[in-house]
């Protein structure tokens, strides 16, 4: 179930959770449905969460389960494949589509391929689910760090994603959770309930009137573009480290074997 989007070296002790929160924001497939029980057991091995959240997240697994897959996909489509409000490409949040976010974009490539990771699929490399991934075989510390990085854009979503009464957002309220900062989200709430759709037929035909723009680095100019995220990213590498982010310890972590069958 817990398939990598990427060439990865195997990691010692992955914090299997983090993939499970991954493939919960895929679209939905047969194969998701069954490692639904698989992914259950996860959640529930790792305790990485308060109970009443680990038991939301189980009973949503559950549901992907029995549900029918044709309406899972449907409402899928409606929830991410429509607007960019509740779009799962982190630097879009951040830069919309400004040409920071192909900078940006190029910035992470640049962290994955130092960290001895290498793309094999076509998704982006800010693509939430690829990013938890990546995170998935990291230290704790370093998990904690990025997480601490992107958890405005996580009570964001998380907002927005509650506003919509989807269970996608017990993702980023999950991750949010992880490093002590649930209550961020309290921040959004109000905006979001305020927030013109982007979804109608309007906002949709008037995105699509637009001129697309493409990230990629292939000309000189976009590579020497120095984004507000690539100049943090630089000084985060080169400054002393601080305090990190603390992940919430995994309750009962010696049994921790068990969730790597």
């Amino acid at each position: 179930m817990v398939e990598s989007a990427m060439t990865l070296p195997e990691p010692v002790e992955p914090m299997l959770s983090l993939r499970v929160l991954a493939r919960l924001l895929d679209y939905p497939t047969a194969e998701l449905q069954a490692a639904a029980g698989e992914m259950i057991e996860i959640l529930d091995a790792e305790r990485r969460w308060p109970a009443a959240l680990r038991t939301r997240l189980m009973d949503w697994c559950q549901r992907l389960l029995e549900a029918d897959l044709m309406d899972l996909q449907a409402e899928y489509v409606a929830l991410f494949d429509r607007g960019r409000a509740t779009s799962l490409l982190l630097f879009e949040h951040v830069h919309g589509e400004s040409r920071d976010r192909g900078q940006a974009m190029v910035d992470l490539m640049a962290e994955y391929r130092t960290a001895g990771f290498e793309l094999d699929a076509r998704e982006l490399p800010d693509y939430l689910p690829l990013f938890l991934e990546y995170l998935s075989t990291r230290p704790e510390a370093d998990i904690g760090r990025w997480l601490g990085e992107i958890r405005h854009i996580l009570a964001l979503l998380t907002a927005r994603l509650e506003e919509r009464d989807a269970d996608h957002a017990l993702v980023p309220l999950g991750l949010l959770a992880l490093v002590g900062a649930e209550d961020d989200v309290n921040a959004h709430r109000e905006t979001v309930r305020d927030e013109t759709p982007d979804d109608t037929p309007e906002a949709l035909d008037e995105v699509w009137e637009e001129e697309a723009v493409r990230f990629s680095a292939s000309s000189d100019q976009d590579c020497a573009l120095q984004s507000a995220e690539g100049r943090r990213l630089a000084e985060r590498k080169q400054a002393v480290p601080s305090d990190p982010v603390k992940i919430m310890p995994s309750i009962g972590s010696t049994d921790r074997a068990a969730t790597e069958r």
